[in-house]
């Protein structure tokens, strides 16, 4: 019999656990570690925070479908991972010990590494389902007294769909309070240029974003790293290709919502040879770890070198469907480990992003999703806004199901035309 332990609750820990008890043998035991109870649709988040969902609407307990599928699900922290002795200390001191790891925990939030970020501090989130309900708490009482706001991602984020889709959703529901008038905004990103999106864009992104922002009436600061955030004010520094403050911009606001730099957790930071310098876990292309082979990882955790060199850090975004291809490529090649076999199986690493904008919405496939690439390609429509709706609806429901199979790559890529694009 052979322990396989998955580190995280998310949508790549909740994945990896059904995708692993479907791959592994009978006798096997298969446990999913997690400090939360339940799990959250991220993607979900922008429209918690303008009351367009409640959180629990996009929470699912995980206690009974993952006994129903045979999977130990452990309510508790990890303290910490040691991988030379296969054992994890759990926050209570309780040690599991396993034979095979997979790290699933996506990142730890850093908020502080800019004085004056995040929810405790003047800024709000929509990183964490508990945030988003913050951030629409805050929304409640901006709506009271109006004024300026500002929206964006830090510098050395790596995930800035979601940063766009708030700024215009919550563009939409401003108009639809008759207020949107008496709200100038600011979108603030540590990108390049508008629609980099940390993959150097995807089709045409560049100018579908800036296309959206001026007809929104948004201004926006690219190349802008945050010196600091005080109440109601932000201290915003832009950068030239020199690496130099080219224009320093002091932005007032009644509401801010930042997306924060990414790091590994503590659980797994600085272990020699399992992290890189920012505490994300180094795999190879069968997202195997080198220094411990037993150890794998997946998600947002995962370590990946950013597209290209720019003047302020950009990060690489990981999407739903690259998440799940690595889940499937690591059960199958965790079983090969178990039956005596070699690791064969490699993630697609291809982006399928459905970016809602409330009203409307950008849709993109990147094959693979690091340039050159076979299939650069983007569209926008109203039919976005409804397709994400919908998946939101079939991905809550496979996780109460406990259904692995990531079958929605097929229904999103007929209906984007892409099979077209690939002829």
């Amino acid at each position: 019999m052979a322990t396989i332990a998955i580190l995280g609750g998310g949508l790549g820990g909740v994945m990896m656990a059904y995708e692993m008890r479907k791959e592994a043998r009978k006798s096997d035991r298969v446990m999913l570690v997690s400090d939360r109870s339940s799990f959250q649709f991220t993607p979900s988040n922008p429209w918690v925070a303008v009351g367009w969902r409640k959180p629990e609407d996009i929470q699912i307990p995980l206690e009974t479908p993952m006994k129903r599928k045979e999977i130990d699900f452990i309510h508790k922290a990890a303290a910490k991972v040691n991988p030379s002795e296969n054992r994890i200390v759990l926050s209570d001191g309780e040690m599991l010990d396993y034979d095979y790891l997979v790290i699933a925990t996506g990142p730890e939030l850093a908020f502080d590494e800019i004085e004056g970020l995040g929810p405790k501090g003047f800024t709000q989130s929509i990183c964490t389902t508990e945030h988003a309900a913050r951030a629409g708490e805050a929304f409640d009482a901006f709506v009271k007294n109006p004024g300026p706001v500002v929206v964006g991602a830090s510098q050395g984020a790596s995930c800035f769909g979601p940063a766009y889709e708030f700024a215009f959703i919550l563009d939409t529901e401003l108009r639809r309070r008759k207020i949107r008038d008496r709200v100038p905004m600011t979108f603030i990103t540590s990108e390049p240029y508008i629609g980099h999106l940390g993959l150097d864009g995807v089709g045409d992104t560049k100018s579908l974003m800036e296309s959206e922002l001026r007809d929104r009436h948004i201004k926006w600061i690219v190349n802008a790293r945050i010196a600091k955030v005080e109440r109601d004010r932000m201290s915003v520094e832009e950068i030239g290709s020199d690496g130099g403050i080219v224009a320093s911009h002091e932005l007032d606001f009644h509401y801010a919502m930042i997306l924060p730099a990414f790091r590994g957790v503590e659980a797994v930071r600085d272990i020699d040879g399992l992290v890189n310098p920012r505490g994300f876990v180094l795999v190879d292309k069968h997202q195997q770890n080198e220094t411990f082979t037993n150890v794998f990882s997946v998600g947002v955790c995962v370590a990946i070198p950013p597209v290209g060199k720019t003047p302020v850090p950009v990060g690489v975004p990981k999407t739903g469907f690259m998440i799940e291809s690595m889940v499937a490529a690591t059960a199958k090649n965790i079983a090969a480990l178990i039956e005596g076999r070699s690791p064969e199986n490699e993630a697609t690493w291809n982006a399928v992003c459905l970016a809602d904008f409330g009203d409307g919405g950008v849709a993109f496939v990147a094959m693979p999703q690091i340039p050159p690439r076979n299939v650069n390609w983007s569209a926008q429509g109203k039919w976005v806004h409804m397709a994400k709706g919908a998946f939101e609806k079939y991905f809550l429901r496979k996780v109460r199901r406990g259904n692995p199979e990531p079958i929605y790559e097929k229904a999103v890529l007929n209906l984007m035309g892409v099979h077209k694009l690939k002829g």
